[in-house]
């Protein structure tokens, strides 16, 4: 570790421990999650030289773009001159920085048209003009995130709305810097349902998707987990066993991962890793039937056939239900994958009002029936906050850069009239 880091590392510890440090940005609108949705993807975001850029709204409602260099605990701080509609929490901002350095970003969105802009420069905190992507199927866009494909970027996004709509997915080339459309109805919701998804890439190229069916707005009708990877950048599309689909994929061709009956309280939009050799683990949660507890559970493929996992350390109940961003005591999970000559060790992100509200972590190395160690890296509340992390930092370094604001959420796309709260990155470093 170089002596800059060290020094950081002694005066950022108000945490559970020393491999914890925080490093304040600056402050943001908190009057409801926006800023801290699980599916912002990413919310902090590094490129491979070390240059790392988070995002976020400011109390005024502006959208702020900051960057530091690698072990600098100062953030300079960019105010952009775009805005959203914080009073709706699905509003959120997703980052990418390309392998040239570009950032692109896209935000506010809940069914309205595309807003997506880019770097006026590599490695740029200043954005240019806002731009259409491919300019097909860019009217009606919820929940935009992006994903890192070897040096391209894949873009996906929902077309349509809850309990209607469709996964549209393109990619941007950097040696042309264009996007492409590569589907424009890869999962086909046949007008009755839609899919929630979590994606993720792996270290040999795969891109793994995940989702759940919901059959209303109502959070209540979500059901069922279904999977498809792709091994081409996401061009074609194929089962856990090698069988390829036919596109668009359908509730009546996917493959189910696990089977989850309406009325669960499974939650959607979480999010998966894999391992080494490709195994994807899908974290999320949901009640069992004759218990009144919803506890995390982690879905994954082992010895080619899928199981599922229940981590068994909750006990408090709660139900889910109704429509808008939901005031819920535990927040959706993270899930990250270390590996090394043992094998392969889970690390999942989290927030519970059984532990205070706190920013927790639980380790476990058997998800089949190993103790899932949990421990707190902040002694403070986080309030409705939702973990989203700097996945290439971790990719890279194996260290988590976890972006960090202490919100509220009034049930039911609410607003509280609420101070603005410090957006931190908190790093963790596991041993």
């Amino acid at each position: 570790m170089n002596r800059i880091l060290q020094l950081v590392l002694l005066f950022y510890i108000p945490a559970a421990t020393a491999q914890t440090a925080e490093f304040p940005v600056g402050d943001g609108w908190a009057g409801n999650s926006v800023n801290t949705v699980v599916f912002r993807k990413n919310s902090v975001d590094s490129h491979e030289n070390g240059t790392q850029f988070t995002a976020y709204y400011d109390p005024e409602g502006r959208m702020v773009i900051a960057c530091r260099e690698a072990g600098s605990p100062v953030w300079t701080v960019h105010p952009t001159r775009y805005t959203g509609n914080v009073l709706d929490a699905h509003n959120s901002i997703s980052i990418a920085a390309d392998s040239e350095g570009y950032l692109h970003v896209s935000w506010d969105h809940h069914g309205n048209p595309l807003n997506y802009a880019r770097s006026v420069a590599p490695f740029s905190p200043r954005l240019g003009d806002r731009e259409p992507m491919t300019g097909c199927n860019e009217d009606n866009i919820t929940y935009p995130e992006f994903f890192r494909m070897g040096s391209h970027l894949i873009f996906m996004y929902r077309d349509g709305r809850s309990g209607q709509g469709n996964l549209v997915m393109n990619r941007y080339d950097t040696r042309t810097r264009e996007w492409t459309q590569l589907h424009d109805l890869l999962i086909d919701g046949q007008g009755e349902r839609n899919a929630y998804w979590q994606a993720c890439t792996d270290s040999h190229g795969t891109l793994h998707l995940s989702w759940v069916w919901r059959e209303s707005p109502d959070v209540a009708s979500n059901h069922d987990l279904c999977y498809a990877r792709s091994r081409d950048g996401g061009i074609s599309w194929e089962r856990s066993d090698g069988t390829r689909y036919d596109l668009p994929i359908t509730a009546s061709t996917a493959e189910y991962a696990c089977l989850v009956p309406q009325g669960s309280e499974l939650i959607n939009q979480t999010s998966m890793t894999a391992d080494k050799h490709g195994n994807p683990y899908i974290a999320t949660y949901w009640r069992d039937a004759g218990s009144p507890v919803p506890q995390y559970r982690i879905v994954y493929v082992s010895e080619g056939r899928w199981k599922a996992a229940d981590t068994g350390f909750r006990s408090e109940p709660f139900t889910l239900s109704g429509t808008g961003t939901k005031s819920i005591p535990i927040s959706r999970p993270q899930i990250m994958a270390a590996d090394d000559t043992t094998g392969t060790k889970l690390y999942m992100l989290f927030r519970d009002e059984e532990r205070g509200g706190r920013v927790s972590l639980a380790e476990c190395t058997d998800p089949d029936g190993g103790r899932w160690q949990v421990r707190d890296l902040t002694d403070y509340s986080v309030g409705a906050w939702e973990p989203t992390y700097d996945t290439e930092r971790w990719r890279r370094d194996g260290v988590l850069d976890i972006f960090v604001q202490k919100v509220v959420q009034v049930d039911g796309e609410g607003t509280a009239d609420t101070r603005p709260e410090k957006v931190v990155i908190l790093e963790y470093a596991p041993e």
